[in-house]
């Protein structure tokens, strides 16, 4: 959202632009987006999701991450890393330049009267440089620049990762909402069955007025469920749809599985799960890659206390031309001009620079280790949470399903004691009303429960399970 407002604003004249006139008002901003903004804020392509195709969980991610900008945009940031570990490990090898010039000078000459003088010059020369000894400063730069790629590239499989995540949480939330709807469908249908039966009894004489009015209102009831659980599901779609990076009005389908095998429980000790997600985590390992970066930048900042030694040459060939109109005399000559010089440089006094860079180092160093340890105690807590999550998810599982048996039964009796004359409507009503309870919490139960396991996987670092095979 952001980016869309920066975008706009580059466009808008701001020529005239001043400060707001008083403190207690709002700036009254009357500029319309101009037509490149609005050219600007549409050109980025959107996935054409094709309402009559069922999507999978699978096909989702994969619409997701084409068309979600931060891992391109952490593409690009590796490649750029990438590019400067090259840069930096080119500095282990020598330069090579080659030179070449042309010039041409006219100056007099004063010996009691002014003489002409041209000469010309073209020499062509090759130089060589090459940094001898440096006490390690390219190696720390070049291990800093890999420290950084690795973090680049650990940051851009993490994006991957979110990613895969979101759509998946999305994506449970929408059948949640699927399945509260499937529920209050099938509560409709028995409070319809219900009021048919005191419509009946009614029009026998052996139903009251009040009875007939409370059926009724359950029918009602259970409609306004229905209408208020479609407006959620829209919403769920359209927070599907923007996770996969398209427009929150997309039509399109999803795979139901809401009635498929749960996967099977977590069986492996939490000590296991934490070490492994210790291991795995990409923004962990990420994290890491800082530390190994800013050990390096200790090793640059040592580096520069100890001499530099460095070597420089040079050989080329260079004609010359020169004349003196006055005379009429010339001459021209040809030689293979050459230099080596080594160069030692050591700074001995820096008022304190190289020792200021050294101790901002090593903080910069502690700070990422404590930076890591935070992150470590974070993501064990998170597996933990998950871990813990995900068994009372199993647990809520079990008892919604024993439930929804229970209140099935408890239902089947009632009605059927009403029907035989030996029960009474308050009863079936009480019932019904439990059974409606019963269906929604196995239906969350459920869903809540495949999301368990997703995000029990995304915090332990393991690949995201789904229902369907």
């Amino acid at each position: 959202m952001w980016q869309s407002s920066l975008l706009l604003l580059s466009v808008l004249p701001v020529a005239a632009q001043e400060a707001p006139p008083t403190p207690d008002k709002a700036w009254n901003l009357s500029l319309s987006p101009a037509p490149a903004a609005r050219n600007a804020l549409t050109s980025t392509a959107r996935p054409a999701l094709d309402p009559n195709h069922v999507y999978t969980l699978p096909e989702l991610v994969d619409v997701a991450e084409a068309n979600n900008p931060e891992t391109r945009a952490l593409w690009e940031r590796a490649k750029q890393k990438a590019a400067q570990a090259g840069v930096e490990r080119s500095a282990l090898f020598p330069t090579v330049a080659a030179v070449a010039s042309a010039s041409v000078n006219q100056y007099p000459l004063f010996f009691g009267k002014f003489y002409h003088e041209n000469t010309a010059v073209f020499p062509a020369i090759v130089s060589l440089s090459y940094s001898v000894f440096d006490a390690g400063s390219r190696r720390a730069r070049i291990l800093e620049a890999q420290a950084n790629l690795l973090e680049a590239d650990f940051l851009f499989n993490d994006a991957h990762r979110k990613i895969i995540f979101r759509v998946t949480d999305a994506y449970y939330r929408l059948l949640d909402a699927m399945s509260q709807q499937g529920a209050a469908q099938a509560t409709l249908q028995d409070a319809q069955t219900v009021q048919e039966a005191v419509d009946a009894r009614y029009a026998n004489g052996l139903a009251t007025l009040p009875e007939v009015l409370e059926a009724r209102a359950a029918t009602a009831q259970a409609r306004y469920e229905i209408a208020s659980i479609q407006g959620l599901q829209k919403i769920a779609r359209g927070g599907l749809a923007t996770a996969l990076g398209g427009s929150p009005t997309s039509e399109f389908r999803i795979q139901d599985v809401s009635n498929e095998s749960i996967p099977a429980g977590i069986e492996e000790p939490i000590e296991t799960v934490l070490e492994r997600a210790v291991a795995r985590r990409p923004d962990l390992l990420a994290q890491l890659a800082l530390v190994q970066s800013a050990d390096a930048e200790i090793k640059k900042a040592r580096s520069a206390f100890y001499p530099e030694i460095s070597f420089f040459g040079d050989w080329g060939h260079s004609n010359s031309f020169g004349e003196q109109k006055n005379y009429g005399s010339s001459a021209q000559g040809a030689i293979y001009p050459y230099q080596a010089q080594v160069n030692i440089r050591w700074n001995v006094f820096d008022g304190g620079a190289r020792r200021n860079a050294l101790v901002s180092a090593q903080a910069g160093l502690k700070e990422a280790q404590e930076q890591a340890a935070l992150s470590r105690d974070q993501i064990e807590n998170e597996v933990w949470t998950a871990y813990t999550n995900l068994k009372t998810a199993q647990e809520q599982h079990e008892a919604a399903t024993a439930l929804l048996e229970a209140e099935r039964e408890s239902y089947e009796a009632a009605s059927e004691s009403f029907r035989l004359g030996v029960g009474t409507f308050i009863d079936v009503t009480a019932a019904q009303r439990e059974l409606a309870r019963a269906r929604s919490a196995l239906a969350s139960a459920r869903i809540q429960l495949l999301s368990s396991f997703a995000t029990f996987a995304f915090r332990a670092g393991d690949p995201i399970r789904a229902a369907q095979h």
